[in-house]
């Protein structure tokens, strides 16, 4: 496993971690919810075939990468971010890219920025518990009027987040514990896992991910998915997700009607923790149809353009 800093071209500095040969036949892309980083992909490495190329990041304004500037806590930004990452890190091969939560949705950013970069280089998709569109009419699962309530406290604290100027969030992880099992765990979640993910809430930047929020409130690239129609992509949610609930999937899967789509009883909106070997056994399916694919056909080359801001 191998680290580094990997500056984009406005400057930001995101940490990367890597590992397997870089002429593996294939790359997994790793992308990680919002408010987490990197790690939340641990469980799911032992679990994956041998002999493959790895590539995890943090997005920027979360775990060991650099704030987002001001104006780039965007959805969008990230797209340009990851087609920065693989053009750079990934040249050549075929690439699965996994996304959860926001990391789906700036998969779905670059299909709907970089669409030759999808055709000419992704042979897999995974969308993991994640959304095209309907992020402003959030209600955490409450019915009602209780439910209504939420989705304006949810704003609210998400625009005192990204004007609150501060490095980290001053809140004891005993008092977050118990709210992030609540909000992004299903049944049976374990201490470890809660402990894990609030551990890295805590490491993000406020600043950074308010204004993510607020990006994620207008993300709606339904349309975008159309780039990905023939790729091979798997689509899993859990029926107690609060974050991007199952009806968001099922919009997914109107759009990718040959997806595959997986629905985990029981499960809440933090997958790679409570469904992990389920996860990483449909992460490998794709992963082998991809090298199956390569052998059979030849490697192209794309260079990324980054694309404009707005978005």
């Amino acid at each position: 496993m191998t680290g580094r800093r990997f500056v984009t071209c406005d400057g930001t500095a995101l940490s990367v971690r890597t590992s397997g040969p870089e002429d593996a036949p294939v790359t997994l892309v790793l992308a990680h919810a919002w408010t987490q980083d990197h790690t939340s992909w641990d469980p799911i490495l032992p679990l994956l075939p041998p002999g493959l190329r790895v590539i995890r990041y943090d997005h920027r304004g979360h775990g060991g990468s650099a704030p987002a500037r001001p104006g780039t806590a965007t959805v969008a930004v990230l797209a340009d971010d990851l087609a920065e990452l693989v053009t750079e890190l990934a040249p050549t091969g075929p690439l699965v890219l996994a996304g959860h939560s926001m990391g789906g949705m700036a998969v779905m950013a670059l299909a709907e920025r970089y669409p030759e970069l999808v055709d000419a280089r992704v042979a897999g998709v995974a969308f993991i518990a994640t959304s095209c569109s309907g992020l402003d009419r959030l209600t955490l699962g409450l019915p009602g009027v209780a439910g209504r309530a939420a989705a304006r406290v949810e704003k609210v604290f998400g625009r005192l987040l990204s004007r609150s100027g501060k490095e980290f969030l001053p809140l004891p992880g005993a008092l977050a514990r118990p709210w992030t099992r609540w909000l992004a765990f299903g049944k049976g979640a374990s201490r470890a896992d809660v402990r894990a993910m609030t551990d890295q809430f805590l490491r993000a930047h406020p600043s950074s991910i308010g204004g993510f929020r607020d990006s994620m409130s207008w993300h709606d690239r339904r349309a975008a998915l159309s780039v990905l129609r023939g790729k091979p992509t798997v689509i899993m949610a859990g029926d107690r997700d609060r974050i991007t609930p199952l009806p968001h999937a099922r919009v997914i899967a109107e759009e990718l009607p040959e997806a595959e789509f997986v629905i985990y009883p029981d499960a809440g909106h933090e997958l790679p923790y409570e469904r992990t070997r389920d996860v990483a056994a449909r992460l490998s399916a794709l992963l082998d149809r991809a090298a199956a694919d390569a052998a059979g056909g030849s490697r192209r080359r794309f260079r990324a353009t980054r694309g404009s801001r707005s978005g």
